[in-house]
């Protein structure tokens, strides 16, 4: 049997017989093509400081052909132990950039999240009318794009939805995920630090099948996905980093203070409207009208899928993209054993359903590519100027500022990329919950004495901060210093020297 997890819905299999439309389109082409167009004009995606410094990132591995065991960018722990757990995708960034500049970065987060999508269709349409698989992926890209960013956890999304659809497929062909499945979680687990996830995911369906099996094959079936779980987690170790991947996941779920301190691992405000609640409702109506059911740990599944949204709301794709994939073989059950009519609606829809045709698939690759290309030599795209103080910058370098810099959190990124150490950036992982909540009191002038204290204790020369955090007020009040450059997005000060010096 085919382990391919993206294999069409084989005859008899549950979903509605379809006739391939005549210029060879397809839902999951024309899905992944409109979201590839149209985030393509969105530069909002490069509007996060992370983005400067994973590029950087990636150009010191370039550079010197090693990823970094240690930091090479602060002025405050230089040389100290950091796992750069993200390497592969800082490698994609950099090369991006280096190819095609911010377009290029734009156009290469399109193409992951164009991806993700067209994934996640082409499996609902195995089980599902394209109507109903289409409301599916609308209310999983809600709750992924707002969250969507030029940074490592985009490029592993689509690794996300190949990785559940394995396992899924697997599930209802009574074996185990097969290569393609392992081979999307090595990528993963270089991609980005959420691999633990993989585990967590396999297990489930591990302890589904082993429940499901009749009495005498349990046993086999036990050691089957045991087999598989131990392989994939030897699998997870083939980083530059081995078990440290492991330690920092662990690790990092222990900054409380810095985790609070960040909007997108806090919990939704539900005081305005969210794609979460929009989710949430739509996923109510289904079970109060449908009264769909489930097995008892995919309930357990999207149950903590959940919890993670409704604590985080970075974690909102996970149940946009998972949950679909999760129920959507459920769902088409308790729908099959309905006598509802296909409507008008339902026929004009299916002729979209088969797989693309190779010219129709050429065809778009090729708009997708022009645009692109286009995007490039517009060089329209610029990151936002809230994570860009250029200008700011400019003038401490103009005034040959001295010493290092005391800097603002967001601004950590950029000074990297422009190859000056900073103070702080958003590596809270490496920098530590006691180092981040001591910067912040600083900042915030709470108690007023710790400000003066981390400039001299770190012989700061200069510093780079927002307009409105309350140390810019207190600089402008502290002997020995004075303001040099203000502008919309960032204020210097500049150590004055003493009488004699």
């Amino acid at each position: 049997m085919s382990h391919d997890p993206l294999r069409p819905a084989r005859p008899g299999a549950p979903g509605p017989t379809v006739t391939a439309a005549p210029a060879g389109l397809s839902w999951p082409l024309l899905v992944g093509a409109a979201t590839f167009l149209l985030l393509l004009t969105r530069p909002e995606l490069l509007n996060d400081g992370d983005t400067w410094w994973h590029i950087a990132t990636g150009r010191w591995i370039f550079a010197h052909g090693a990823v970094p065991a240690s930091d090479p960018f602060s002025h405050t722990f230089p040389g100290a132990p950091w796992t750069a757990h993200e390497w592969l995708a800082e490698l994609f960034f950099a090369a991006a950039h280096a190819a095609a500049g911010w377009s290029g970065v734009l156009a290469l987060t399109a193409a992951a999240a164009a991806t993700t999508l067209a994934l996640l269709t082409r499996y609902l349409l195995r089980h599902l009318a394209p109507i109903h698989a289409l409301l599916f992926v609308a209310l999983g890209a809600g709750l992924m794009l707002p969250h969507l960013l030029a940074r490592p956890h985009a490029l592993a999304a689509p690794l996300v939805v190949l990785w559940a659809i394995a396992l899924v497929r697997a599930r209802e062909a009574e074996r185990t995920p097969g290569p393609l499945a392992l081979a999307a979680l090595l990528l993963w687990a270089n991609l980005h630090g959420s691999f633990p996830l993989a585990l967590l995911l396999a297990g489930a369906f591990a302890g589904e099948a082993v429940l499901a099996a009749p009495a005498k094959a349990r046993r086999p079936t036990l050691r089957r996905w045991g087999l598989f779980l131990a392989v994939a987690f030897a699998v997870t170790l083939l980083t530059p980093h081995g078990f440290d991947g492991w330690r920092f996941a662990a690790d990092f779920q222990r900054l409380s203070f810095s985790l609070s301190r960040l909007g997108e691992w806090r919990s939704p405000d539900f005081q305005r409207l969210q794609p979460l609640e929009i989710w949430l409702l739509a996923g109510a109506a289904l079970a109060l009208v449908r009264g769909l059911r489930l097995p008892p740990l995919r309930i357990a599944l999207l149950l903590g899928l959940l919890h993670l949204a409704l604590q985080h709301v970075r974690h909102g794709e996970l149940l946009g993209l998972l949950a679909p994939v999760i129920v959507a073989q459920p769902f088409a059950a308790q729908l099959a054993s309905s006598t509802e009519p296909e409507n008008g609606i339902d026929r004009c829809f299916l002729s979209l359903a088969p797989p693309a045709g190779r010219a129709a698939t050429a065809a778009v690759l090729a708009l997708m590519l022009g645009a692109a290309v286009l995007a490039h030599r517009l060089d329209a795209v610029r990151p936002a100027a809230a994570a860009t103080p250029a200008a700011a910058v400019q003038a401490a370098r103009a005034a040959a500022a001295p010493g290092p810099v005391f800097n603002a959190y967001e601004f950590g990124g950029y000074l990297i990329f422009a190859g000056i150490p900073p103070f702080i950036d958003a590596r809270a992982d490496f920098y530590g919950d006691a180092f981040v909540a001591r910067f912040y009191r600083a900042v915030t002038v709470d108690p007023p004495e710790l400000l003066p204290q981390l400039l001299d204790q770190h012989r700061i020369g200069w510093t780079l901060l927002q307009p409105q955090l309350p140390a810019v007020a207190a600089l402008d009040r502290l002997p020995g210093w004075r303001r040099l450059h203000t502008d919309a997005t960032a204020v210097v000060h500049v150590r004055v020297p003493a009488a004699g010096q």
